[in-house]
This record gives structure tokens, sequence and C-alpha cells, in this order.
């Protein structure tokens, strides 16, 4: 289980977000900032960042953008490819949350293989598997390949998931480590975004969704090739006894000849790594942990972080959103998936905010404003599902025609769509009433009815007068609501619920746990993930949208109240301040 998140930086060194050291070596710009424990302003000066290390930086973050590209281009892609394959609730779920169970897998493996042979070569692999699973996506034929391909994709996520931030922070010069390395949330974010941009302008195309699904190709050989002219991590190379090769990379990665204070600090803190492990050698880590209260406690709110970052929703949202919008009452396919470009598009914008504040809001605070944004869209989500169910349409003719038992079985369009053989036919005035609206048995390629109004041949289909099959969905004037708590739930998470789970955890854990503990809470992180993902059409069924959105919120108040009684502040304290943080009351004195 050990290094999902954590395992290769040498023991000193910082997770990035918690940068305390600055460059020695030639500094040319000056800023002031605050020293957020003591509140003291002092002025430091700013190495002026590479030009290689800025390109390093942005190669790297392929992967993140990768990361984000295939799983958010499943939300889009999802509806067309479900009318194609004709896929029932079980594979629609199948067919997003493999990906997941992958990623879960091939991150811990990732985290060995980064040990093993290098972060380098690791991403050059994520790289490759990347653009297969991009290629055996785009040429699929049957539900057995499409599921082989968003497998193979979940084995390049789990090992960019582990190695880019990885790689970033060992490269990066320290006074600037922290932006860098959250520059991957920020491509990860837009990733979601430009796989909505893209599903959204192929969605009207003959076979579109090969396009969404095989142009993520496209970055991964831009990341192949040009990470076969990328340096290994010096860090990397010092622990595995190549230490003149590390100076070499080190001055080309700093601009400067004379690196050798860092590098003497990267030695110490490998050879204060081995000692770590020699002492811990003679006794279980597992035990170690358990045993230690103050480790204890922080990896329970560690892993809860993780927890209910998940069970609130955020993978619904970004793996469903075309699909909850089309629930919600929109009637066209592109128009679903270009409404849910626009949730993502805040998810990308609000990432930004989250970065800003965190060093000036302080983790807790944001967390809980946060956590308390999502409860509310989740509640509001609720109840616009609810207020679509209650307007939802009756149906007021029965077809006699021909023998359907859609026609006869049901008496509202909601019980009518419940039934995946059954679609239900309406037309709207101009006054917005829907009428002469029918339950008929739906045709295979789910857009008419084998007979009456919404056949294709129905001769009721006029210039004047036009039939509408829905069939997942009933019309609503509420289906803005919808949108709106989505784009609510994506600005209050994208600033706080998203990047503080993984700021938090890389704080708070001694040197000797931080590789395990992490490990563990990226695991519940994915386990969770996976549970969300594979259970969200199907409870929707069982207890109805809103039923499901209540369900979160339920979720997200208990977290609420959780976190308000025990998260802590951790801005600004060193690790060791951290033991003793955890070590006093459980409760928090605010």
């Amino acid at each position: 289980m050990g290094g999902v998140m954590a395992k290769g930086l040498c023991a000193n060194d910082e997770i990035p977000l918690l940068d305390q050291e600055t460059e020695p070596a030639e500094f040319e710009l000056e800023t002031s900032i605050t020293n957020h424990a003591q509140d003291d302003h002092t002025t430091v000066k700013v190495q002026r960042t590479p030009p290689f290390v800025i390109l390093l930086t942005l190669l790297s973050t392929i992967g993140g953008f990768l990361f984000g590209y295939d799983t958010g281009v499943v939300s889009g892609a999802t509806l067309p490819i479900a009318d194609k394959f004709k896929l029932n609730t079980f594979e629609k779920e199948l067919f997003v949350s493999i990906t997941v169970g992958a990623a879960a897998v091939f991150a811990i493996i990732g985290g060995i293989l980064n040990d093993k042979i290098g972060r380098k070569p690791t991403t050059l692999i994520a790289s490759v598997v990347f653009a297969v699973g991009a290629i055996v996506l785009a040429t699929a034929n049957s539900k057995a390949t499409l599921l082989i391909g968003r497998f193979i994709l979940g084995i390049g996520i789990g090992f960019a998931s582990v190695t880019v931030p990885i790689y970033i922070a060992e490269t990066s010069p320290s006074a600037i480590r922290g932006r860098l390395v959250s520059l991957n949330q920020a491509f990860i974010s837009g990733g979601m975004f430009v796989s909505l941009l893209v599903a959204g302008s192929f969605c009207s195309v003959a076979s579109g969704w090969r396009y969404m699904l095989g142009l993520a190709a496209v970055p991964a050989i831009i990341q192949l090739i040009g990470f076969l002219f990328m340096p290994e991590s010096p860090r990397y190379l010092v622990k595995k006894g190549k230490d003149q090769l590390a100076i070499n990379i080190l001055r080309r990665l700093r601009g400067v000849t004379d690196v050798n204070e860092e590098y003497q600090a990267i030695k110490t803190a490998c050879e204060e790594e081995v000692k770590a492990n020699q002492l811990t050698s003679d006794r279980s880590i597992v035990v170690r942990v358990f045993t230690d209260a103050a480790v204890r406690r922080a990896l329970i709110i560690g892993a809860a972080l993780q927890l209910f970052q998940q069970i609130t929703g955020i993978n619904t949202i970004m793996y469903y959103s075309a699909t909850i919008i089309r629930m919600s009452g929109v009637t066209n396919n592109c128009t679903a998936i270009w409404y849910a470009s626009v949730t993502a598009f805040f998810n990308f914008i609000f990432t930004f905010v989250g970065i800003a504040l965190v060093d000036r809001v302080g983790r807790r605070k944001l967390f809980l404003a946060s956590l308390a944004g999502v409860v509310f869209s989740l509640l509001f989500m609720g109840i616009s599902f609810q207020l679509e169910e209650k307007t939802a349409p009756d149906v007021t003719q029965a077809y006699t025609v021909v023998p359907d038992e859609c026609a006869t079985k049901f008496s509202t369009c909601g019980e009518c769509t419940k039934d995946p053989d059954c679609g239900f036919c309406f037309t709207k005035t101009d006054d917005g009433e829907y009428v002469n609206s029918t339950c008929l048995s739906a045709s295979k390629d789910l857009t008419s009815s084998l007979y009456g109004a919404c056949s294709v041949n129905s001769s009721t289909q006029s210039i004047s007068t036009t039939y509408t099959l829905a069939y997942d969905y009933c019309p609503s004037p509420y289906a803005w609501m919808t949108v709106v708590g989505m784009v609510i739930y994506l600005i209050f998470f994208a600033a706080g619920m998203g990047p503080m789970p993984w700021t938090i955890n890389s704080e708070i854990y001694p040197l000797w746990a931080r590789s395990f503990c992490n490990s563990i809470t990226t695991f519940v992180n994915w386990t969770f993930n996976l549970l969300i993902s594979m259970t969200f059409l199907s409870l929707s069924e069982a207890i109805t949208e809103q039923g499901a959105f209540y369900l979160y919120t339920s979720f997200g108040v208990i977290g609420f109240i959780f976190f308000f009684l025990v998260l802590p502040e951790t801005r600004g304290r060193t690790l060791e301040e951290m033991e003793v943080l955890f070590s006093g009351s459980w409760f928090v004195r605010n």
C-alpha cells in the first residue's frame, strides 16, 4: 500500500503545498510575503523560474490533463454510446466506473514503479497506456471492447495520479513548488472542461463519440515524445546513488552551476529516510501508526476528508453531468452536453480560487465554507428533481390501435420513463402545456416509438404538430434549476473540497508515517469514488433522483458537523507542531 501519493519524496521533503525553504542561488525578484504562523512580514527574494522548469512542468501536467479528460469525457460520451450499444443501467455504471476501479489498483502499482524504475519511465509508460486506451475506444465495435478500453485508461490514470505530483515536486524550485504542483489539479479540471467542449462539438456528428474518446491520444503522444527529452528526478537519482548525474540535472533545472547546497539537502534527507526506515524495520509500520495516538487521530481525520469528498457526490456530478441534465428534462443530447460543459468551466475556474485562498484563509475555514456550499447545492438539486416529479405530465391518451404494454401500464410520465422499454410521447402547445401524451414502446434507436404518434411513419407528425418521445426523462419547466444547482455545487467544491483533502493529508503526518498514511487515505478516496460512480443510476431508480441527492445532502451535513468539531487549522505549522496539534483533545477550540 505504501507510496500512492507521497512515496519517493525523501524524508524531509515537504509535499508540495507547505514549502518552508528558499532557494539559495541567484535570486532576482523581490516580493513581500506574510508568515502566517507569527503574522509578521518579511521580505524574501524569489528566484526567476528557468524556462526549462516551466517546459518540464507543462509536459508533466499533460498527465493531469489526460486524467481529467478521460474521466470527464465519459459524461458526454455516455449518452450517444448508451444509444448506440443499448446499454442498460448496470452497463452504463460499469462503463463509467471500471476506469475508477483500475485507477485505484494501478495507483498502488504506480507507486511501486516510481521507486523501482523512476518517475520518467513511469510517466512514459502512462503516456503509452493513455494513447492505447484512446485508440481502443475510438475503434470499439462491442460492449466488451469499450470496457477493455476504459480499463486501459484506468491504468494510465492510476500511474499519472501518483507520478505527476511527485515528479513536479522533486524537480521544481522549492520557493514555487506549491504553485507548480497545484497546476496539476488545475490541468485535471481543465481536462474535464475541454473533454465536454469536444463532446459538444462532436455530439451531432455520426459516430461522434469515437472522436470524443479517440482525440485523447493526441496529448498522450505529445507527452510521450516530449518526455523522451526530460531528465529523471534528481532526488530519485540520489536515492539510487547516481549523485553526479543528479548534480548535473540540478544545474540544468536551476540554470546555475552552484547547486551544492540543494544537493546536500537532498543527500541528507535521503540518508535520514534510510535511518527512519531502519528504526521502523523491527516493528510493523501498521502497528506503529495505530498505536501512536497522534498519528492515529490524524489518519482518521485524513481518511474522513477523502471519504466525505466522495460521498457528497462529486463524481456523480462529473461523470454523469450530462445524464443528470438530461434527467432534469433537457430533451436534446447535444444541449445536455453543452450545459454540462458550462458546469465543468466553473469547476476549472474556481480551482484557481482555491489555490489563491488556501494560504490566506486557511485550510479549516476554506474546507468548511466549501462543504456548506456543497450541502446547499445538493439540497437545491434534490428540490429541483422533486418539483420536476410533482409537475410531470400525465398520460392523457391510451394507444389502442395495436397491442402495446406500455400504453396501458402507466398513468404518468415519471412511471412511463422508468421502464427501459417505454417512452413518453407528447406535443407541446404555445402556452407550454404538454398535451396528447401517450406512453409507447420505444424503438431500437430510442428516439421514436414503435407505434403511434411518435413513430417514424406516423401520419400525425406534421409541420404544425411535432411529437417528441422522451425516453429517459420527463419534460419540465424546472430543468434550469438542476443546471444552476450543479454550477453552485462545482463553484463551492472546486474552491475547497477538491484540493483541501490532498493538501491537509500532505501536511499532517510525521516523516516515518507519511507514505503509508497517504496510501491509506488515497485508497479510501478511490474506493468511495468507485462506490458512488457505480451506484448512482441504480440509486436513482431505487429511491428516485431527488432521493439520491437528499442522501448526499445528509452525508454532507454529517461531514460538516464532524469536521467543525475535530478538524484543526494546519496552515503555517511545522511537522513538529503537527504532532503536538494532534496529540491534544479531539475537539477543536475555536
